[in-house]
């Protein structure tokens, strides 16, 4: 079979696979919820859809963005296996059905024993539901209640407990975002009749004020009313309903409390309110006509008032159902496994095959980063989840650069391993913040810096990553790898040479620039803060490499080592100087992040340790050349010694 076959039937069989990704979710449902997923609302200060609102907290939940009945893990109660449910269902239950989605299994508890909760393990394996933790939440609160959540050395069981409470809290907040989450079955026409009463309350508080005999009984149940509509407008999530405001309707909407207390204090009550409430009703009811006709008419009527960023909530729902990086780290983990493969037969068409494959997953991978962009109005970069994918995209660059001239594969294995580590990163930041295009911090507000330092830093961090992995190779290849040449040595060291000088250039000139954005931000340039300091310490270790390779002060082996450390550095200045918490540039401190760190310098250190294993065991073609040349030289340092008469011989 020729290579031009294998290259085709791949193309074929992942742009299927990418077909199913962008088509629309099929729900086992009469009703219209793809077009409730488009409905647009606003959250953490952008317009978006509510499939993506839904993903972003079921995602802060469960830690996944869908709930399914497989082998032991039965989150969805009474359906059989193999059922899922996409997160915007599981969102339409929660506001609109409660009392049924307080059945799905939707709380992950690791270590149930640990909360120390008598028969609470006995339930189920890991995910528990609502009606589950319900018996508990009284002792759930006195027990997080006396947690110090400013102890460092905070006790694991308190910190999973401080979680669970976290995510109990936010399920129960958006029990409340469509609708007032009070006598569900007749919201709409609790609607209708609260503005037919207001009038009726004005006349009697005037009456009150003017010390005329009130309806006390009706004011009484106002005043309920309204304190009830004041928390709603405290705890709910989602901002539903645009302003009336012209200048105001593109960034401040009101959640369901606030525009209700709009009705106490004008009389007027939005139509988008008594939409959600009859949707409410129609929901509960079964009535999937009544439902799709509201739906479609509120996704009509803000087509014709929002057209400008429709257009985007539309893009980011379809964003959300083709899953871009799920897929491009589908085609990373085949092109590592063709890469690997061609070394150790079949080159040329394994070879041809990953590196069309590594053309498909830049194009893929470039896309979904472009249309973030469209999205959020922003450049690529903007926090460390954003970092994680450019650190990616980054490395599959370099990668396809060094396979066009040295076409070894060796390029494509270390940039798909970073695509590979790099978009888990992403996923794992993506369940800490749920929102990854959340809003720009004040002080990272600018266009234009974060268009030039950081792209030109992160691109720093994708050439430090990528000559560090390349050393790994160089490693495994030589001890483990028997056709690993001289000539291929040779190569690797020059690859990861002009990668060092890639990501020395692109990461001076970024620290350069992030100290000119400091001097306009804070009013100097340096400030030896840990970000500062981590930025450097990739500059002088870039240097350092290249001073010992030109120089002549080490062995390819030795440079190798030096890449690899320079890993540990880049990994430090990426993620650990956040871990800190200390700073102007801490923005992304999260404990869960040091001990995936720790155990990736960990990793680092160990291959570095393996590399000195000698030469005589490597079983490379390569190592057993070293390995002669250094018994060579201790066969002429002894002939030298002797005819000197050194004592020792």
């Amino acid at each position: 079979m020729n290579s031009p076959w294998i290259s085709i039937t791949l193309f074929f069989v992942f742009a299927a696979v990418s077909v199913r990704f962008m088509m629309p979710t099929t729900y086992d449902t009469e009703f219209d919820l793809e077009t409730f997923g488009k409905l647009p609302i606003q959250q953490n200060g952008r317009i978006k859809p509510l499939d993506s609102a839904a993903r972003n907290n079921l995602m802060l939940v469960a830690k996944r963005t869908t709930l399914t009945n497989r082998g032991e893990t039965q989150m969805i109660p009474g359906s059989p296996q193999g059922t899922k449910m996409d997160a915007v269902e599981w969102l339409a239950y929660v506001a609109l059905q409660p009392e049924y989605a307080d059945t799905l299994r939707i709380f992950k508890v690791e270590f149930p024993d640990d909360l120390g909760l008598a028969g609470l393990a006995e339930i189920s394996k890991r995910y528990y539901s609502f009606s589950d933790l319900r018996p508990y939440l009284d002792e759930l609160r006195e027990r997080v209640q006396r947690i110090d959540l400013e102890d460092p050395n905070i006790a694991p069981q308190d910190e999973q407990l401080t979680q669970l409470w976290n995510a109990i809290g936010r399920y129960d907040a958006l029990t409340r975002s469509l609708n007032q989450g009070f006598n569900l079955d007749t919201v709409a026409q609790e609607y209708q009749a609260l503005q037919q009463v207001v009038p009726f309350i004005a006349q009697e508080l005037i009456r009150q004020q003017n010390g005329e005999e009130a309806n006390e009984t009706l004011l009484e149940q106002f005043r309920n009313t309204a304190e009830r509509y004041q928390f709603l407008a405290q705890s709910s999530l989602l901002r539903i309903i645009p302003s009336d405001d012209d200048e105001l309707k593109e960034t401040d909407w009101y959640n369901i409390g606030e525009a209700l207390l709009k009705v106490v204090e004008t009389g007027e009550m939005h139509p988008y309110v008594l939409q959600y409430g009859r949707m409410t009703e129609a929901f509960r009811s079964g009535d999937t006509e009544l439902f799709n006709q509201v739906v479609t008419e509120m996704k009509a009527d803000f087509n014709a008032t929002y057209p400008d960023e429709i257009t985007h909530v539309h893009v980011e729902y379809g964003f959300n159902q083709a899953a871009p990086f799920s897929a491009a780290i589908f085609l990373y983990i085949v092109i590592f496994l063709f890469a690997c493969g061609s070394w150790l037969g079949w080159t040329k068409p394994l070879w041809n095959s990953a590196y069309w494959l590594c053309i498909l997953a830049f194009v893929i991978h470039s896309a979904a980063i472009l249309l973030r962009m469209y999205i959020h109005g922003r450049p690529p970069v903007t926090n460390l989840y954003s970092s994680a994918v450019f650190v990616g995209w980054g490395s599959t660059l370099l990668a396809l650069l060094l396979e066009k001239y040295w076409r070894n594969g060796i390029g494509m294995a270390a940039a798909s391993s970073i695509g590979i580590i790099t978009l888990i990163i992403a996923h794992q930041l993506a369940i800490l913040s749920g929102d990854t295009l959340e809003m720009v911090r004040a002080v990272l507000d600018s266009n234009f810096w974060l268009a030039t330092h950081v792209i030109v830093i992160t691109f720093g961090y994708s050439a430090v990553f990528a000559a560090g992995f390349l050393g790994i190779f160089f490693i495994i290849k030589g001890i483990f790898g028997k056709t690993f040449s001289r000539k291929e040595a040779t190569s690797l060291n020059s690859m990861v040479y002009g990668i060092t000088c890639f990501a020395a250039l692109f990461s001076l000139v970024g620290t350069i620039l992030g100290g000119i954005w400091g001097d306009q931000s804070w009013g100097r340039f340096w400030g030896w803060d840990p970000k500062e300091n981590g930025a450097l310490l990739i500059v002088i270790w870039t240097a350092i490499i290249l001073h010992v390779r030109w120089g002549g002060l080490s062995s390819p082996r030795g440079i190798m080592n030096l890449a690899i450390f320079g890993n540990i550095v880049c990994a430090w200045s990426w993620f650990g100087t956040n871990m800190l918490g200390v700073g102007l540039h801490s923005y992304g401190f999260m404990d869960a992040a040091f001990k995936p760190l720790k155990l990736f310098v960990l990793s680092q250190l160990l291959i570095m340790g393996l590399s000195l294993v000698p030469y005589r065991f490597w079983r490379s073609e390569y190592g057993q050349l070293m390995a002669k040349r250094e018994d060579k030289a201790t066969c002429s340092k002894s002939k030298n010694s002797a005819l000197l008469g050194d004592p020792a011989q």
